[in-house]
């Protein structure tokens, strides 16, 4: 049986990791077992890709398809040609594609046009929200795979509200769960945050990309104005997208940002090191979506600089608040998550670390 597992971009790195470990161990007793890491090359960066591969433990990817970067259509028609010759090579039995990113829907297609097995880890998250290229890929990869394993019930029912066959959806938990939890002992031990001579519960940690946050010159402006606030109070570390800075430059943004003495502004981090960060901090402040669920298990409340999120359950557990993008509105869920503090929420079922092995159990059962 041979099972191709697909990375895209950084945020699949997470979800990847502990994937392969679980075959790993399946592997002993199963010499027939033959499991292949595929790295699309959808992030680039040596450096960066690197560093999370290290942190993360994984292996070197047995193929890197070295894609690169370009419009959507650009990257996810080069993905699909590219994985498309590999599949006929190799033919596997199952492809195994995580989250939301192009190479996700990409990979999709391409296997399933040469009638092999895909299964979707982090199937069914929706945020309603069209204008997302991210929903597309959620919503085109979902109705196309064989196995779709779910994070949580609210996204199992998305799936079957969309007419998906009931017996395709199963209920594993949560990937990035497993991976935060088995690295967050060893990332606290790094103390990032002494760097900047701060303490822990003491400071905010700030992630920001998403385009409808900074590609216009107003949103963007209107979110560094409630920064400017913020740092006056609480210190603010703050890793920036590489698009983010550059967008930042564009608009006039980066000097202003850059005087800020409470905004503490840095390349971007590896895994370890931003585990370290969000671990200790006093409110996490993201457009992101992998952090909102990091922070229910970190106990760290989450403000979300978005109208919609495709991970509901981080709300109705109380780790989340979706406050959009007016600045006003951002302050006021600041200022609320301060004053509640950092705390322990409920943590939804099966976030135990154990997803893993419940997907390789699964899909080796399928055959």
């Amino acid at each position: 049986m041979k099972i191709i597992v697909v990375a895209g971009a950084r945020p699949n790195f997470m979800k990847v990791a502990p994937l392969i470990e679980a075959f790993r161990m399946a592997k002993v007793g199963r010499p027939a077992l033959e499991v292949m890491l595929v790295h699309t090359g959808q992030h680039y960066s040596p450096d960066m890709s690197q560093t999370f591969f290290e942190d993360l433990g994984l292996p070197r990817p047995d193929v890197d398809l070295g894609v690169g970067s370009g419009s959507h259509a650009e990257q996810t028609a080069g993905v699909l040609v590219a994985f498309a010759k590999l599949l006929e090579k190799e033919t596997p039995e199952w492809v195994v594609v995580v989250g939301d990113v192009n190479s996700t829907v990409a990979c999709t297609l391409a296997a399933k046009k040469l009638n092999i097995n895909v299964a979707h880890v982090e199937a069914g998250l929706r945020s309603r929200d069209r204008t997302m290229p991210e929903e597309i890929n959620r919503i085109v990869t979902d109705v196309l795979c064989d196995a779709l394993f779910t994070t949580d019930p609210i996204a199992s029912e998305n799936l079957i509200a969309e007419g998906i066959d009931p017996s395709r959806i199963h209920f594993v938990g949560n990937v990035m769960i497993d991976t935060l939890l088995k690295h967050r002992d060893k990332a606290k031990g790094l103390r990032l945050w002494e760097r900047w001579g701060l303490q822990p519960g003491s400071y905010g940690v700030v992630t920001l990309h998403r385009p409808s946050n900074v590609d216009e010159s107003g949103a963007f402006e209107g979110i560094i104005s409630v920064f400017e606030r913020i740092q006056e109070r609480l210190p603010l570390v703050f890793p920036v997208h590489p698009r983010t800075k550059k967008m930042a430059e564009k608009f006039g943004l980066w000097k202003r940002m850059s005087r800020l003495q409470g905004l503490h502004l840095l390349e971007p981090l590896g895994y370890l090191e931003m585990l370290s960060l969000t671990g200790q901090a006093a409110l996490i402040l993201t457009d992101s979506g992998g952090l909102q669920e990091e922070a229910v298990v970190l106990g760290v409340p989450c403000i979300t600089m978005r109208d919609n999120t495709e991970r509901p359950i981080t709300v109705e557990v109380g780790a989340n608040r979706v406050v959009g993008q007016r600045p006003e509105s951002i302050l006021k869920g600041v200022q609320e998550a301060l004053s509640e503090g950092r705390g322990k929420f409920r943590q939804p079922d099966k976030w135990d670390g154990l997803a893993a092995e419940r997907i390789v159990e699964t899909l080796l059962q399928a055959g």
